[in-house]
């Protein structure tokens, strides 16, 4: 590590790293909103479906994340375990227009939120309640019902209604998780002094 690496942690200044798994059914739009969140001049300009995994980085003011958009194809959701330990924040994307698989993405919650590399940490999980463009799309609310989210006692969570494809709904997402990331930091920080 550098003088300059150095100095700035010491000061505090030093971005913190974070990894989030992206995490959601197959055409959820995780990856259009990993996309979204990426500074203008680095954003893709066609979205294809994801086989197995990209890896994306961007800033924050304070924290520097590395989000892994997971492939929520049924074939390749075994992937997502490989990479829990690590992770400091989970986002969950669903269809909130996609009824006939909302059960299939309660399983998935459920096996998530089961695992024992996650049931033991107090990690924040953000919830995007996606395509609410679509006629047919449940509000973020009743998606929050059919998921059963007011079960989770052991983890800060927050649900938000998004329209991936014009950005709406993914600031507000972003700032609660961040605020969720630097107190999770803090408390670790107290509890190593």
């Amino acid at each position: 590590m550098g003088l300059l690496d150095k100095l700035t942690g010491w000061l505090g200044l030093k971005k913190k790293e974070v990894n989030v798994l992206c995490l959601g059914l197959d055409n959820s739009g995780k990856t259009t909103i990993i996309n979204q969140l990426k500074p203008p001049n680095t954003q893709a300009q066609e979205i294809v479906p994801t086989i197995g995994f990209n890896i994306e980085k961007f800033k924050s003011s304070s924290l520097s994340f590395t989000v892994f958009d997971m492939s929520g194809q049924s074939r390749y959701r075994n992937l997502w375990e490989h990479y829990y330990k690590e992770s400091h924040a989970i986002i969950f994307v669903i269809d909130s227009s996609d009824k006939l698989r909302m059960v299939v993405a309660k399983e998935e919650l459920d096996t998530l939120l089961n695992h024992e590399d996650i049931h033991s940490k107090r990690i924040p999980v953000l919830f995007f309640a996606n395509k609410m463009d679509l006629q047919d799309a449940m509000s973020s609310v009743k998606v929050s019902q059919m998921l059963c989210l007011e079960n989770i006692k052991d983890k800060p969570w927050h649900i938000c209604a998004s329209n991936a494809i014009k950005g709406e709904g993914l600031q507000e997402g972003l700032d609660w998780l961040q605020d969720q990331i630097a107190q999770s930091f803090e408390n670790n920080e107290h509890v190593n002094d």
